[in-house]
């Protein structure tokens, strides 16, 4: 059962995070003007960031309770879910603040943000933000393409749980 939760919070994770960040934000600057756009993508980035950040807690645990059931495949992809985790911390919880602090003084002052004092800084925040996402998205899609195959992998852990158990039968 754990392998299959890791599954599909693995799938929510990555797949939330190409579709919002690949799909639905250029829809929304085609489609809406950019003050706009802007707001909406920011409010949809700020759910994938609590998404990410809980998804990322939760596969971990589970990789945890994997490695010690014996699935030494699940001891590399910590790194992988680790690193997403570090992106989505920066990305989300360390610059999107001041990011969104620049977009509401800019508000304040009768502008966007694009045409504000902000307008430099914010674009710097918003390309080392886009790098952030751009790295955990990568690193998603490795996470994806690493996953052990469905079958395999249950019968691998289940094998892991069987040996253990004949192992421990034939000492007592």
């Amino acid at each position: 059962m754990p392998h299959r939760l890791f599954r599909l919070f693995t799938v929510v994770w990555v797949g939330s995070l190409l579709t919002i960040g690949y799909a639905v934000a250029p829809v929304l600057f085609t489609s809406l003007d950019r003050m706009t756009a802007g707001a909406v993508a920011a409010q949809l980035f700020r759910i994938e960031g609590v998404l990410g950040a809980v998804c990322g807690i939760l596969l971990l645990g589970l990789a945890n309770v994997l490695v010690r059931r014996g699935g030494d495949t699940y001891r590399r992809l910590r790194w992988l879910i680790a690193s997403m985790l570090v992106c989505v911390l920066i990305g989300y919880f360390a610059l999107q603040p001041f990011m969104n602090a620049m977009r509401v003084a800019a508000l304040e002052a009768g502008s966007d943000v694009g045409h504000s004092a902000y307008a430099t800084r914010f674009g710097i925040l918003h390309g080392v933000s886009s790098l952030f996402y751009l790295i955990e998205s990568l690193l998603g899609v490795a996470l994806v393409w690493k996953l052990p195959a469905g079958a395999s992998g249950a019968a691998a852990e289940h094998g892991a749980r069987g040996t253990a158990g004949k192992v421990t039968g034939q000492r007592g």
